[in-house]
């Protein structure tokens, strides 16, 4: 057996604490260092035993990982995935991979001329119930898709709050929570190609938005429509309804829904639903539960990371394919601020 992939984790924050206990949790990783230049990050690391770098260049000098997980603030993910490249240490960026669709094409460039990998961290897609739904649709058990649905409604702390770059342009629910539900719609029903929206902080006054609607247009022709707010109480988003996150609530609600010509498809519980005689309105209609075996998609990750790092799987995520999905909501905050119809 190959020894442990060595992996240092920068950013020490909330999803930076996520990863490092999943790298310790893994067979095939070890968590060789944490970079991150606060208090805390330094205690976390004293506590866990492993070394602590205030600086990326600081832990370069004195222990160069096999990779290297970014969990820092949104703004400093291309900085950050650039001195992987150039180092020539492969990277899993969380997403988004960047706050700019033209700086993340410059790294995602980068790497691919370097031939350095680079991944981003849209976790939800190793999750094994998301590879169940995109191998039934995939299988045309629903058909030809023709509309699909995403809800994203919860309510952050005004705590949540205290630390300035979440007020800050780049770090909406759009930005930072948002991107993984068009990321899945995107993985599941293809291409977007066109966005519609609007957005409102009217609530909070933040330079970020709270809340915003957008209208999805498929390369395939398939319509869809997703609902962001961070100021709602409600249990309809991935958060409460996937049971993915102990920190959340687990309810039995659903935040997707993919229609077909078909069938029907409900998220997370995969509730599959036709009409099993004629595809009638007053026919009679039927739910079937498909079955998957449960996994931690983050867990997954950091499997899939190492595997890439080792040259024995490819990325699940690309940077590419964050680029993409990037691209995508960049078009939505454009649409919201023109009222147009934005081509991605």
């Amino acid at each position: 057996m190959s020894s442990p992939v060595r992996l240092a984790v920068m950013g020490a924050g909330l999803i930076g604490k996520r990863h490092i206990e999943h790298i310790l949790a893994r067979p095939e990783a070890m968590l060789s260092s944490i970079v991150d230049p606060t208090p805390d990050a330094r205690e976390l690391a004293v506590s866990l035993k492993v070394d602590w770098y205030p600086s990326f260049q600081d832990m370069l000098a004195e222990n160069r990982p096999d990779g290297v997980v970014v969990a820092t603030p949104n703004q400093m993910h291309v900085a950050n995935g650039m001195d992987c490249v150039a180092a020539r240490i492969p990277a899993l960026i969380e997403k988004p991979i960047a706050d700019d669709v033209a700086a993340a094409q410059a790294l995602v460039e980068a790497a691919e001329r370097a031939g350095v990998p680079l991944l981003t961290g849209h976790h939800r897609r190793h999750n094994p119930m998301i590879q169940r739904a995109r191998l039934e649709i995939d299988s045309g058990r629903l058909g030809q898709i023709v509309s699909v649905h995403g809800m994203f409604w919860l309510i952050k702390p005004d705590h949540y709050f205290d630390v300035a770059w979440r007020r800050e342009k780049g770090a909406g629910p759009v930005f930072l929570n948002l991107i993984h539900d068009v990321d899945l719609l995107r993985y599941l029903c293809g291409d977007i190609v066109a966005v519609q929206a609007a957005q409102s902080n009217r609530l909070r006054g933040n330079a970020v938005e709270e809340t915003a609607v957008i209208i999805l247009h498929f390369a395939s022709g398939a319509l869809g429509t997703v609902n962001v707010s961070d100021a709602i109480q409600s249990p309809w988003s991935w958060e409460f309804t996937a049971g993915e996150n102990p920190a959340y609530s687990h309810t039995q609600e659903a935040c997707y829904q993919i229609g077909g010509t078909r069938a029907s498809l409900a998220i997370p519980q995969l509730d599959l639903w036709r009409h099993p005689s004629k595809a009638n309105w007053w026919a009679p209609i039927e739910r079937e539960r498909l079955n998957y075996e449960k996994a931690d998609p983050l867990g997954l990750q950091i499997a899939n990371f190492c595997g890439v790092i080792r040259g024995k799987a490819a990325p699940v995520v690309s940077g590419r394919e964050g680029l993409k999905t990037l691209g995508v909501i960049d078009a939505v905050k454009r649409a919201a601020e023109t009222g147009d119809i934005v081509a991605v």
